[in-house]
């Protein structure tokens, strides 16, 4: 069954709903959404209240490892951290308190993917693929798409597939992809890509990118038999969007665990 996964999003140090496609290194570029007052401890609390687990925290950029602590530290064990991860420090964000690690960019030095990148990180988890996620967030490129990292700025070599998700699914427990041409905009998901992911994927994936109402959750739970959770930003009240009530996702959820 689909379920909805929250996140919280952080850059300079702050939880920002963004256009995904204006991260660059210009500040001029960067089109926000929403800039909450409330620490990222707030939102770590209230998904670990209301029972979301799966949900995300990703650090846009530098100046964010504090608040992504203050997170884990609310929720120990309950939450994913991604951005900057490497071999280097991703055992420490779980001492830290993440559940699992999110990692994408240190797998493509100069854009390539590096399979050895991949073993050296599983490595310092103790090979332990459960604390382990691949975040594929890609950018479409004609009639397909590619991985994008570097803030979804640098697109990569790697074009997801079925190939390239069988040759990654022994080495994670799931699968983030932004849909970051769709990330921010509320203008509605990449219905193409949500059908790919669920016929490719053998293991949880979640899809985030353009979501803006309840029934998107129905449509991507529709599209993929309800093999792709979905992720909604923007347009959630407590990130000041008026499409989609927390409430209402929180209702969605627990019904969705009634049925399973």
């Amino acid at each position: 069954m689909t379920r909805f996964r929250p996140c919280i999003d952080l850059h300079a140090g702050s939880v920002k709903q963004i256009v995904g496609g204006t991260l660059t290194t210009t500040s001029t570029d960067l089109k926000t959404n929403y800039v909450s007052k409330l620490p990222a401890g707030h939102y770590a609390k209230l998904y670990k209240d209301n029972d979301l687990i799966g949900a995300h925290v990703i650090m846009l950029g530098p100046g964010n490892e504090e608040a992504a602590r203050e997170a884990c530290s609310e929720w120990k064990q309950g939450l994913q951290v991604g951005g900057g991860i490497t071999d280097q420090n991703a055992a420490q964000w779980i001492d830290w308190g993440a559940d699992k690690v999110i990692v994408t960019s240190y797998l493509f030095p100069e854009a390539t993917f590096t399979l050895n990148r991949l073993k050296t990180v599983l490595k310092s988890l103790g090979d332990d693929k459960n604390k382990l996620v691949i975040d594929l967030s890609c950018r479409k490129r004609g009639n397909t798409w590619f991985v994008a990292m570097n803030k979804w700025q640098t697109m990569t070599d790697m074009e997801l597939n079925q190939d390239s998700i069988s040759l990654l699914e022994p080495y994670c427990s799931e699968f983030l992809i932004h849909a970051a041409d769709n990330e921010g905009l509320q203008q509605g998901i990449d219905t193409e890509l949500v059908m790919s992911l669920a016929q490719w994927c053998s293991i949880p994936v979640t899809y985030a990118g353009g979501g803006r109402n309840v029934e998107d959750l129905e449509l991507v739970e529709r599209l993929s038999r309800g093999a792709v959770d979905l992720t909604i930003g923007s347009a959630l009240d407590i990130f000041g969007g008026s499409g989609v009530k927390f409430d209402d996702c929180i209702a969605w959820n627990r019904e969705r665990s009634k049925t399973s």
